[in-house]
């Protein structure tokens, strides 16, 4: 299954060093961008992150970065 576009624009996040994020890969979440399960039965998987350093990471939000979990710009190219 193709993953849903959740929106045309990275989310800005602010992460803590060491901290795992999980990364809806799905496009299904209701809590963008990050997992809440609905992916079960779409064959996509939530991206496991983990920072390395305290900062603003940008996560993609339509799907389709080749970097996931994080924006390299491919939405505006869809």
């Amino acid at each position: 299954m193709d993953p849903v576009i959740a929106q045309s624009a990275p989310y800005a996040v602010e992460v803590r060093a060491n901290k795992t994020y999980y990364w809806c890969a799905c496009g299904r979440s209701q809590k963008q961008p990050f997992c809440d399960g609905a992916h079960q039965g779409t064959g996509l998987e939530p991206v496991a992150y983990t920072a390395t350093a305290d900062g603003t990471l940008y996560f993609c939000g339509c799907k389709h970065s080749a970097k996931a979990p994080l924006c390299d710009g491919t939405h505006s190219r869809l």
